[in-house]
């Protein structure tokens, strides 16, 4: 995943972290890479469902995993966060601009 997102893209993503459970599941990740067992001690559903969230966390590129053993380790994608992060960043872009051309017609009126 690139550093941008497509509008879709971004659609998507937030489709994806609108569910609660894969919120928490993405929270338990911070912490670093977790198997499904540890993720679902860690939160009121089973391991199964914390199976299928990660599928679909995976699937649109949030989670990634590696093999341990028989097990898998999940961590989050840093990448895709950025990506994420500068796509509402350019929201924040855009409020700064907006303002700055406030300010500058404001102080153009005054002279």
């Amino acid at each position: 995943m690139t550093n941008s997102l497509r509008n879709e893209d971004a659609e998507a993503l937030l489709d994806v972290c609108a569910d609660p459970t894969r919120r928490s599941v993405l929270r338990c990740l911070r912490g670093g890479p977790r198997a499904v067992g540890q993720i679902a001690d860690a939160l009121p559903v089973s391991q199964s469902a914390v199976s299928q969230h990660l599928k679909v966390l995976a699937d649109a590129g949030l989670v990634r995993w590696t093999a341990d053993g028989n097990r898998r380790l999940y961590r989050v994608d840093t990448d895709a966060l950025a990506a994420a992060r500068s796509w509402f960043d350019q929201f924040w872009d855009e409020a700064l601009g907006a303002f700055a051309q406030h300010v500058e017609h404001q102080a153009k009126d005054k002279k």
